[in-house]
């Protein structure tokens, strides 16, 4: 099985909240597609925690497995 590129990894993570990178690479990655700086307590905030999800979803849907991918 192939391993994931770094950005793949943090599309996974803003999507699922799973860990796939370190955190600062994911922070800097939440501050360039938002625009503006993020404290690291608001991470924790479950509504945060929602926008991420939204965030990342349209690039986590692109990731997965189609018949042009066989």
């Amino acid at each position: 099985m192939d391993r994931l590129t770094k950005d793949q990894a943090v599309v996974i993570m803003g999507f699922t909240g799973v860990t796939t990178v370190s955190f600062g690479v994911f922070h800097e990655d939440v501050e360039k597609r938002l625009g503006h700086p993020v404290l690291t307590h608001q991470f924790i905030d479950k509504g945060f925690a929602d926008k991420l999800k939204e965030l990342y979803r349209d690039d986590f849907v692109k990731l997965a497995y189609g018949e042009e991918n066989k």
